[in-house]
C-alpha cells in the first residue's frame, strides 16, 4: 500500500505538474511565433499527459487496496470524474497545439493561430484549476 502511495503521488508531481506548466507556455510560444517551440511543447504535452495516468492507475490500485469502500466515496468519485474531464480538455488542448503548428509552420499571413491561442490559454487555466480541485479532494476528505 505504501509503494502505491508514493507512486500516486510520484506520477502527480512529476507528471501533472509539468504538463501543467508546460500548456500554460504555449500561448507565448503561439503569440511569439516560435515554431521549434512550440513543436517542443507539443511533444512535452503529449509525453506528460500519457505519464499523467499513471496518477489515476495507481490512484485507483491504492483505492483498491484499502478497500473499505474507499473508491464509493463521494470525493473519490469526484476527483476521478474531474480527472477524466481533464483527460479530455488535454487532448482538446494536444489537438490546438497540432492546428497551432501547422499553421504557424505553414508561414500563411492570414493564419496566426489565434483561435487556438485563446482556447488553449482558457483550458490550461482551467486545468490547473481542476488540478487544485482534485488535491483539495484528496488532502480533506470529509
Amino acid at each position: 500500500m505504501s509503494l502505491l502511495l508514493w507512486l500516486h503521488i510520484g506520477f502527480a508531481i512529476f507528471a501533472i505538474g509539468p504538463l501543467t506548466a508546460v500548456t500554460m507556455a504555449a500561448p507565448r510560444a503561439i503569440r511569439t511565433k516560435n515554431v521549434p517551440v512550440l513543436r517542443n511543447i507539443q511533444r512535452t504535452t503529449r509525453v506528460y499527459a500519457i505519464g499523467s495516468l499513471g496518477v489515476l492507475i495507481f490512484g485507483i490500485a491504492l483505492g483498491v487496496v484499502m478497500g473499505g469502500g474507499v473508491l464509493g466515496k463521494w470525493y473519490m468519485t469526484a476527483s476521478m470524474t474531474l480527472f477524466i474531464v481533464a483527460i479530455v480538455l488535454i487532448v482538446i488542448i494536444d489537438r490546438d497545439l497540432r492546428t497551432a503548428v501547422r499553421a504557424l509552420a505553414s508561414e500563411t499571413p492570414a493564419d496566426d493561430a489565434q483561435m487556438q491561442n485563446g482556447r488553449i490559454a482558457a483550458i490550461s487555466g482551467l486545468l490547473a484549476v481542476i488540478w487544485l480541485v482534485i488535491l483539495f479532494l484528496m488532502v480533506v476528505p470529509t
